[in-house]
């Protein structure tokens, strides 16, 4: 593999989905049709300068725990703020609990969800490639995350100086059509972000392994990948 592919982290250091493989074996394909190669790594060494340097996109894919060495935190924090992007997938929002730039990063930290059951998603900005595909009100079946806090209140790390947080949420979860919900009528669930001259897009979705097989859910993902690499 190349430092120019998609480098696609699977490790995780708490709770291990099974979806991760069918995850894992769906962002290869969808590189591939973007025109991109791409690595499938669990090795914290591939976080170095040298691997990082041309990579158009990072995904951490379910990964949860601490999962990068303080070495690879300090080179993934300065490929994101060189113009790097970070695709991150479902409990990648429960990865490096105790990295604070990380927190920052996505805008929030999960906060729990309750159990995996139907729902709809509420896809609010159609103007984005990872949603243009979806429709307005998204039947789906997942775990519903929570979060600890308002992605849009958290300012991004970088220089700007205003406070403001450059979070543009693009989807929510309908609370009203699942059991458990924490945040009321507001839940994000789909977002991306800027730091400095990096892209950071962060979709709640993607639990179980027959979701990376579902046309909806995979043009999701290749959106996503698509705006990262643009």
């Amino acid at each position: 593999m190349t430092s120019s592919d998609v480098l696609i982290y699977t490790r995780t250091a708490g709770y291990r989905h099974a979806s991760i493989a069918d995850g894992a074996v769906a962002l290869v394909e969808l590189a591939g049709e973007l025109g991109r190669g791409a690595e499938v790594s669990e090795d914290p060494g591939v976080f170095s300068a040298g691997r990082l340097a041309g990579c158009p996109v990072v995904v951490l894919l379910s990964t949860t725990g601490n999962v990068l060495t303080p070495e690879g935190r300090v080179a993934f924090e300065v490929y994101l703020r060189g113009g790097g992007a970070l695709l991150a997938v479902h409990a990648a929002a429960n990865a490096e609990p105790d990295w604070p730039f990380y927190g920052e990063l996505l805008g929030t930290r999960f906060g729990g969800h309750p159990e995996e059951q139907p729902g709809v998603v509420l896809v609010d900005d159609r103007d984005h490639p990872a949603t243009a595909p979806l429709p307005a009100r998204w039947a789906w079946t997942d775990e519903w995350y929570d979060f600890t806090s308002d992605p849009r209140r958290c300012a991004a790390p970088g220089p700007h100086g205003d406070g403001r947080s450059g979070t543009r949420v693009l989807a929510r979860a309908d609370e009203s059509s699942y059991r458990g919900g924490t945040h009321g009528d507001d839940h994000p669930l789909v977002w991306c972000r800027e730091i400095d001259a990096g892209r950071v897009f962060f979709t709640a979705l993607g639990h179980a392994p027959e979701t990376y097989r579902d046309p909806a859910f995979r043009a999701h993902l290749s959106g996503a990948l698509a705006w990262l690499t643009a």
